[in-house]
């Protein structure tokens, strides 16, 4: 499933070719992804001007002149491709021929500046809602998730104050998206292993008996903004379905320390220990048991 950094990179990829142009008319190919369409969804989108196009976690946000805001979400598979009649007219650079089966191009946004960007899912987890404006921060798929990791709010601090008291596995609790938006299992399994930090460990753990953040947490606040803003630079992952919005491919998946790397050497210098994979919640965990503590 996309991450944070991939669904940043999209937003980054779209926003050219979508913000300040007008939704000429949307092909809307089927009756729902993961949900239904919104009723009359093509024609609510229709002559509709894109004012802004923002993220919030995992979640597009695509601020419309009717006063509604599209909010998409990628699911497992979803991506978006951007075409033009003349390609010298399409924003980007592209390296790579775009991925993903056509029959499963579910919505089409055609565009006032002659662009269309398509949406294609083939697993179908993906969904688009139309919400007003004005109750966005009320809508149950944004009422209650919690602060932004790339925002200016996370520091150490902050970390303590949000794991005092937890018994839950710093893992877990990292994912628990009520207390940090957007971070998913890799990105947490990096952070972790950058700031020295063994998954399973109680994440209270980085709260003093003062109240203070630990050392650890002061190393994890930093490693958590300092892995997503270089998988945001890289161009998020390219792990089995994901690819930029003009069909090239992430490549920070190259730059993982323990993801997908079991039985490897730890590469943390000095150490001799080697990248295991263990199950937390039903999701693999990979981790360096000898410096990670």
């Amino acid at each position: 499933m996309p991450e944070l950094p991939e669904v940043e990179t999209v937003r980054r990829g779209l926003e050219p070719a979508m913000v300040g142009t007008v939704i000429t008319s949307v092909e809307q190919r089927r009756p729902n992804l993961r949900f239904p369409f919104p009723a009359n969804f093509p024609d609510r989108l229709r002559d509709q001007s894109v004012i802004g196009l923002g993220r919030r976690a995992k979640y597009l946000l695509a601020d419309l002149s009717s006063g509604d805001v599209l909010i998409m979400h990628l699911g497992m598979s979803g991506r978006f491709l951007i075409e033009a009649k003349d390609e010298r007219s399409r924003p980007g650079v592209y390296h790579y021929e775009a991925g993903g089966d056509r029959r499963h191009d579910h919505v089409v946004f055609h565009l006032g500046n002659g662009l269309t960007v398509t949406y294609n899912d083939a697993r179908r987890f993906g969904f688009m809602v139309l919400v007003p404006r004005a109750e966005l921060l009320q809508h149950p798929l944004i009422a209650k998730l919690g602060i932004e990791p790339l925002g200016n709010e996370l520091d150490a601090e902050l970390l303590a104050r949000l794991m005092a008291g937890r018994q839950a596995p710093l893992k877990a609790a990292l994912m628990d998206q009520g207390l940090i938006s957007g971070l998913g299992n890799i990105y947490v399994c990096e952070a972790l292993h950058r700031a020295g930090l063994s998954p399973a460990r109680a994440a209270g753990s980085l709260v003093t008996t003062a109240g203070r953040p630990t050392a650890g947490a002061r190393r994890l606040a930093i490693a958590i903004r300092d892995v997503l803003s270089e998988a945001v630079a890289a161009g998020g992952s390219s792990l089995r379905d994901y690819a930029q919005p003009n069909g090239s491919l992430g490549y920070f998946q190259h730059g993982f320390r323990v993801y997908d790397r079991e039985r490897e050497p730890c590469p943390t210098p000095g150490c001799r220990g080697t990248i295991a994979r263990m199950t937390q919640a039903g999701r693999s965990t990979f981790f360096c048991a000898s410096c990670q503590r």
